[in-house]
C-alpha cells in the first residue's frame, strides 16, 4: 500500500503559474517534507495551444494522477468535459475504477456526492460557506470523516502560508476504496470547479 494512503493529514500545494496549462501539485506531510505529487497527464499539443488561446477548459477532459514519493501511481482522477456540473472518475493506480465525485448543485454552498464504483452513495463533500475553501467530508450518516481546509494551527504556520496550500484531513477509520476517493477529493474539487469564479479559480 502506498504511504499516501496511510496518512491522516496531507498538505496540498498548488504550483502557481502565470499561464496554467498543466495543473501540478506537491504533497507534503505536517513537518513540511515532500511525500508525493499530483500531475496533469495526457494533454496533446493542440489541447495545450487551445488552453493558452482561450477559456475552453470546461470542454476538455482532464486527467490527473497522484504519485507517492517513490513515483508509484496511487490514484488517478478523470474529469470529463462538462457544460454545467462536473463529475470526477476516480481510479486506483492500476486503472480500476473505485468511485466518483459528482457535483450536485451550482448555486449556494457547493455539494459533491461521493459514489462507489457501482453508483452507491458513500457520502458527500459539503462546502461550509459560499466562497472560502473549507469543505466537510461526511459519510452516509452525515458524520464527518474528513475535511479540506485552508485553516490550520500549530507547527504548520511556521512551514506554510495559506495562500496556495490547503490541508486534507482523513479520519483513521476511512479505509479501502473510500480512502482513495477522499484522497482524490482535494485535487478533484479544484479541477471540477476550475470554471467557477467564486474564489476557486
Amino acid at each position: 500500500m502506498s504511504d499516501l494512503l496511510t496518512r491522516d493529514r496531507l498538505i496540498i500545494n498548488q504550483k502557481v503559474k502565470i499561464i496554467e496549462i498543466n495543473q501540478e501539485f506537491k504533497i507534503f506531510d505536517e513537518a513540511g517534507s515532500e511525500i508525493g505529487a499530483i500531475r496533469q497527464e495526457g494533454q496533446s499539443f493542440l489541447k495545450k495551444v487551445l488552453r493558452v488561446l482561450g477559456n475552453y477548459d470546461q470542454f476538455f477532459t482532464h486527467t490527473l494522477a497522484v504519485y507517492d514519493i517513490n513515483g508509484s501511481k496511487t490514484v488517478e482522477l478523470i474529469r470529463p468535459r462538462k457544460i454545467f456540473k462536473s463529475k470526477v472518475l476516480v481510479k486506483d493506480g492500476n486503472g480500476r475504477e473505485v468511485g466518483r465525485i459528482i457535483q450536485e448543485n451550482m448555486i449556494g454552498k457547493i455539494r459533491f456526492g461521493l459514489q462507489g464504483a457501482s453508483g452507491e452513495s458513500l457520502g458527500q463533500i459539503k462546502a461550509e460557506n459560499w466562497r472560502a475553501w473549507d469543505f466537510a467530508i461526511v459519510d452516509t450518516n452525515d458524520q464527518e470523516i474528513g475535511r479540506i481546509s485552508k485553516k490550520w494551527e500549530g507547527v504548520l504556520r511556521n512551514v506554510f502560508t495559506t495562500a496556495d496550500n490547503y490541508m486534507l484531513e482523513i479520519s483513521p477509520q476511512v479505509q479501502g476504496d473510500l480512502r482513495m476517493i477522499v484522497l482524490a477529493s482535494a485535487a478533484g474539487i479544484d479541477t471540477a470547479l476550475k470554471q467557477d469564479s467564486r474564489g476557486l479559480s
